[in-house]
Parts: structure tokens; sequence; C-alpha cells
């Protein structure tokens, strides 16, 4: 049981830390969410979005090894998925690209709602 939480914390870190190859540029950018970011203020942002996403990716693999920070961790990645799922489901249809970040988003959720409950049950000990 010990292990639940840094595993969960670890591999949504993984998961945050995919986009981070769109700061490479627009080519994958396209690869990555199937939108065209030709427009280069579009590019930026989503660049930008890139490399906030590689540091929350960072913090929750930090969070991940410290027993002290486990609860933050899985604070920071549920507001991450979900404040996305939440737009998600506002924005309305989403590309095939984006349906899949949601699906993968929902796994997200559940595995930390889970990982939540075992550190609310069971807190780590330093």
């Amino acid at each position: 049981m010990k292990h639940i939480v840094p595993a969960v914390l670890l591999l949504v870190a993984l998961l945050h830390a995919l986009p981070l190859a769109g700061v490479l540029g627009g080519a994958r950018l396209l690869a990555l969410y199937a939108v065209d970011a030709h427009d280069p203020n579009l590019a930026l942002l989503l660049r930008h979005r890139a490399v906030l996403f590689g540091l929350l990716a960072a913090g929750l693999a930090g969070a991940a090894l410290r027993p002290a920070l486990h609860g933050a961790g899985l604070v920071a990645g549920l507001a991450s998925v979900g404040a996305f799922l939440l737009l998600a489901r506002l924005e309305g249809p989403l590309n095939a690209a984006l349906a899949t970040v949601v699906r993968l988003d929902i796994v997200a959720l559940i595995l930390l709602l889970a990982a939540g409950i075992v550190h609310l049950v069971q807190p780590a000990t330093p």
C-alpha cells in the first residue's frame, strides 16, 4: 500500500511530461494535438503550455519521492486533470487527439482519487 501514492504520482508525472515535446514547435504540436499552430501567437501559447507541463511533471515526480509532499502532489495533479476535463466538457466537440487526452486524463483522475483515498487513510511516514 505504501507504494500506491508514489506510483500514481510518477505515472501522472509521466503523463504530464508527454506534452513537453510541444516546446519543439508547430510540427510537434500538430502531432500531439492535431491543432494547426501556424499562427505564431498560438504557437507561443502552446509551447509555453508545454514548458509549464514539464514543470508540473517535475513537481509531481519530486512529490512522489518525498512522502511529505504526497498530499501537495495529489492536489496539483487533481487540479490539473480536473481543470482540463471541466474545460473540455464545457468546450464541446473535440478532435480525436484531444479526445484521447480526455480519456487519459479520466484514467489519471481515477488513479489520483484512489491514491488520495489511500493517502488520507494511511498517511505516508517520512
